[in-house]
């Protein structure tokens, strides 16, 4: 821990009382023979804190050093956790204190991969859920990106058939009810290695969005742009499928297709009622009259402000790609155009219909006219 902290820093630091406490609750996991059981409060980890606050109080200080040799010191220091010769992981867990700061430190080894450690963090990550309801998001996020492809294996797996498959994954991986994390699993399967990826997804959006406006008022499916932001989103939304049709006809209680995407709840209809009536078990966002909520199937997943109502559609690209879902016939061209021209998605089989490709076609000389 001090090894790491040293690394971690410009300044020699100590561990906290806090991280002391969190260590030694992780101690009485690998050993639970270490338990008090006779100590007061049920802190059954209070001993094994003191014993670790002793040796740590033991540790002398080192005195930095002038001239070249810091310089060389301090490179050694920052490549003991990338050190392929140590086999052990180094871990830290965020307590309940509510730190914004990450502190899970996770060495990254040749047998990271392994499916003994992706066991191992999925089960810190079930634990991380279990301490506190909303974890730090970065600690999640990094036991996401080590634990990725024991995930996939799973929720690709004939085991889960899909229409329980988003029970079943949010069951065992509760982050997904929050947006950030959703959000950051698209950039995993499509462009795992660009952190810039959402910023950039978010600013495609944008460019789309915007030019699919003059595009439903040239078509005449929509009328110019208004100038209250939720009413215009809903119009746009409401658009989409008709700028960008598919063959296949919507069910008849959905309506129009773009209710497959979209439901205005009504002053008196109930969010749950509504989708145990709904044909699809597709996601639909479900504009309130104060929030909005992302559903899939019958289950309520998320909420967030009618104010990012334009960019819900991003969110229900994510949850498919999330939740291993396939599109509904009747805007599988809408989304098949929005895969490819705002997601960039160059890893799966593009659409290769008629209505796909004239859609694209009327598209591509739309916007280059």
């Amino acid at each position: 821990m001090i090894a790491i902290k040293r690394a971690a820093r410009d300044e020699f630091q100590y561990p906290c009382s806090r991280e002391l406490t969190v260590m030694a609750k992780r101690l009485m996991e690998y050993y639970p023979m270490l338990r008090d059981k006779s100590a007061a409060g049920g802190a059954e980890w209070e001993s094994v804190k003191k014993q670790l606050l002793k040796r740590v109080q033991n540790v002398t200080t080192p005195k930095k050093k002038q001239g070249a040799t810091p310089l060389r010191k301090r490179r050694r220091a920052l490549s003991f956790e990338s050190s392929s010769s140590s086999s052990s992981s180094q871990e830290t867990l965020t307590d309940d204190s509510g730190s914004t700061a990450s502190t899970l430190i996770l060495e990254r080894s040749e047998t990271t991969d392994s499916p003994q450690n992706q066991a191992r963090h999925y089960k810190i990550l079930q634990e991380l859920y279990k301490s506190k309801p909303r974890p730090n998001k970065k600690d999640v996020a990094q036991l996401l990106d080590l634990e990725y492809q024991a995930r996939w294996a799973y929720i690709d797996s004939d085991v889960l058939k899909e229409q329980d498959r988003p029970a079943k994954i949010l069951q065992a991986y509760p982050c997904f009810r929050e947006l950030d994390h959703i959000m950051d699993e698209l950039r995993r399967i499509l462009d795992q290695e660009n952190s810039h990826y959402i910023p950039e997804l978010k600013n495609r959006w944008e460019t789309f969005y915007v030019k699919a406006q003059f595009y439903g008022v040239f078509k005449k499916v929509m009328r110019p742009p208004l100038s209250d932001k939720v009413k215009q989103s809903v119009a746009v939304i409401k658009a989409l499928p008709d700028l960008f049709p598919s063959p296949v006809a919507p069910h008849k209680k959905l309506g129009h297709a773009s209710a497959a995407m979209l439901h205005i709840l009504k002053s008196a209809e109930d969010p749950n009622t509504f989708l145990q009536a709904r044909p699809l078990s597709s996601p639909v966002v479900i504009v309130c009259e104060t929030n909005c909520i992302l559903a899939i199937g019958t289950m309520p997943v998320l909420i967030f402000p009618k104010e990012d109502l334009s960019v819900s559609v991003m969110y229900i690209l994510a949850c498919y790609y999330t939740f291993h879902l396939t599109y509904p016939k009747c805007i599988a061209t809408l989304l098949s155009v929005l895969q490819t021209e705002v997601l960039l998605d160059s890893i799966h089989d593009r659409d290769m219909t008629s209505s796909y490709k004239k859609a694209m076609a009327e598209w591509k000389k739309f916007i280059t006219e």
